[in-house]
């Protein structure tokens, strides 16, 4: 008797209802944007020269030595403030990571017999304290600390770590929160102290995600140092920055050039750690719960077996059924005489690949290399000038009581700022997804899903296939290592000041982060659905939407809502360039030295971004 089909789901459901809700919030973001009213001017006809001129320039960019020297000491110098930005922001946010981390306080302080939840309320408490710094741009940090602390390089150093410290710290709670917790618990029923049980029962099978987060959140830093060289902190940003301002393109370029270099190598050189770590993604956002086995964290030779197991020929698969008829299939001894049961041998730790033992070795001379060269002086810190100038801004920062004119003009920023946020993150979500299919190897290489050996494996090399993997791999690295704000400046040259220059702007920037990662999950789908629909006749197009898309389409969702998180925070960037919202009027207080207006904007823009941050939780829970 054939099953039954199961009942057709209803057509209106929790899905559909979010999907309904972001296409409107998509055409409200438009009409703010001014896109489709006949009274809004948006583009700027006169000034399509001088895009054209920015984009020839980038076939022939300044090689002049001098110059090129400069740019080589400029990118040091970047990479040292990635560094030790990175570096820093990871011992705070492994710190606030745990105590803000719901499991944490169920070890070490759960719940009374009366049944109030003390951990609970300290964890909610820490994670409060935490989301000020994240939710202040490191730009703001930057121009905070260069007004007590002056030029020095302790100010990029110190805008990297904070705000990223409290990213990494929520991050990481997630990461903690949804590993599987077994282990720790049996650890507890056995009498091993919860500190104890917490350190050998959960950090151990969280430390791959962990690992694997921290090099991404390196290459943010760097881009963060880029961008922090707006404000005059040093590195590519800054010799950046002095080309704009003498529209010398070609100079622009070889910076661009420069940044691309070295975003691209720490890509590959994280990558290849992450592979040999067998992490398989810089950012596992939907997978993070360890309840069945993961290939992420299996050998990838084998993708079956742990490392340390080492699997040995077997005879009968029904040796070891007791009614298989084996007299000695109950004898725990007898399939070590007779070879008929599956026996595997524990082998000893495995041994370090020597690229990653070398990975580890750089790192730990990088880290005091850097600061060494920064040669920062903590002693800023603490100086009387610093705690003077630090007491003058928390007096100046107290705000005054809005008025009803003071709280409309915030409210309307703060919907022009979520518009723009909203624009941003739909273009970069949307270009992501179809790059992510090009740039993937699994996709476009022969052998892949949608290029299946058909002549065997001595076909022709697929040049055709070489050039579409790698100029959309080229693609992604330029737009996300070129900082947000000079894209912004870029399409101010076609488009009038307003939030669509900035959308676009952080759009494309986010194109980029959002393509690479969407890529690699792309790169590490299971591809049996794929396959089978190959051989029963499928074609790519069709395996690419009914067997690769319905596996990826969560996480993809889940990477976008992530970034739109980040994209709000980014907003404040683009407002230095006159991108409106809430970011532009940062800037004019900043610059006129109004802290109290300052604490007022903060303030309102912070409640901003915790309404995004509980709304994306909100829609990527059910995904998870």
């Amino acid at each position: 008797m054939p099953l039954p089909f199961p009942p057709r789901p209803a057509l209106v459901n929790r899905r559909s209802l979010w999907l309904l809700l972001a296409l409107l919030a998509l055409l409200w973001s438009l009409a703010q944007a001014g896109v489709g009213q006949r009274d809004t001017v948006l583009i700027n006809g006169g000034g399509w020269g001088q895009f054209g001129e920015f984009w020839r320039a980038s076939l022939s960019p300044s090689l002049d030595p001098e110059f090129l020297g400069v740019m080589g000491q400029a990118t040091l110098v970047t990479l040292a403030y990635g560094v030790c930005g990175t570096t820093l922001s990871l011992i705070l946010g492994l710190g606030g990571g745990i105590v803000t981390s719901t499991i944490w306080w169920q070890t070490v302080l759960p719940p009374s017999a009366q049944g109030w939840d003390w951990g609970r309320s300290l964890g909610l408490g820490v994670r409060g304290v935490l989301l000020l710094p994240r939710v202040i741009h490191e730009l703001i940090w930057g121009l905070l600390l260069l007004n007590i602390l002056g030029l020095d390089p302790l100010v990029a150093v110190l805008a990297i770590a904070l705000p990223f410290g409290a990213i990494v710290a929520k991050v990481f709670s997630e990461i903690l929160d949804h590993t599987d917790p077994k282990p720790l618990h049996g650890l507890i029923q056995a009498g091993v102290p919860p500190l104890t049980a917490f350190l050998y029962g959960l950090l151990p099978q969280a430390l791959p995600n962990l690992l694997s987060y921290a090099f991404y959140r390196f290459e943010c830093s760097l881009r963060s140092a880029a961008v922090l060289g707006v404000i005059g902190a040093g590195g590519l940003g800054y010799e950046i920055r002095l080309s704009l301002q003498s529209l010398d393109y070609p100079e622009i370029w070889t910076g661009f050039y420069a940044l691309m270099l070295l975003t691209g190598t720490v890509d590959l050189w994280s990558g290849g750690v992450r592979r040999q770590m067998g992490c398989m993604n810089r950012l596992d956002l939907n997978r993070l719960n360890s309840n069945r086995p993961d290939l992420n964290r299996l050998d990838p030779n084998t993708q079956n077996l742990p490392r340390a197991i080492d699997p040995l020929p077997t005879g009968n698969p029904d040796s070891g059924n007791p009614d298989s008829g084996n007299p000695d299939s109950g004898n725990p001894d007898s399939g070590l005489k007779g070879a008929n049961i599956e026996v595997t041998r524990v082998k000893g730790p495995p041994q370090t690949p020597w690229g990653l033992r070398l990975s580890w070795g750089a790192m730990a001379l990088a880290v005091p290399l850097s600061f060494w060269a920064l040669d920062l002086d903590w002693s800023r810190l603490v100086s009387d000038r610093s705690r003077r100038l630090f007491g003058e801004m928390v007096i100046a920062a107290i705000p005054p009581w809005p008025d009803g004119e003071t709280l409309g003009r915030l409210l309307h920023l703060s919907s022009l700022t979520l518009a723009l946020s909203i624009l941003a993150i739909a273009l970069a979500g949307v270009g992501g997804v179809i790059l992510s299919f090009p740039a993937a190897q699994t996709c476009v290489l022969p052998g892949g899903w949608l290029r299946p050996l058909a002549g065997g494996p001595h076909q022709p090399w697929p040049w055709g296939a070489l050039a579409l993997l790698w100029g959309s791999r080229l693609l992604l690295l330029l737009s996300r290592a070129i900082p947000a704000p000079i894209w912004a400046l870029v399409f101010l040259f076609v488009l009038f000041p307003g939030i669509l220059p900035g959308a676009i702007a952080l759009g494309v920037h986010n194109l980029g982060i959002l393509g690479r990662l969407m890529a690699e999950v792309n790169e590490n789908l299971d591809d049996r659905p794929a396959r089978s629909l190959h051989a029963l006749g499928a074609g790519p197009l069709q395996v690419l939407l009914y067997g690769i898309l319905p596996q990826n389409l969560g996480r993809f969702v889940a990477y976008g809502l992530y970034r739109w998180e980040v994209c709000l925070r980014e907003t404040v960037i683009v407002g230095l360039v006159g991108a409106g919202g809430l970011g532009r009027l940062m800037t004019e207080q900043l610059s006129s030295f109004d802290y109290g207006g300052l604490t007022l904007t903060l303030i309102c823009f912070g409640l901003l971004s915790w309404g995004v941050d509980w709304l994306s939780h909100q829609i990527r829970s059910p995904l998870a």
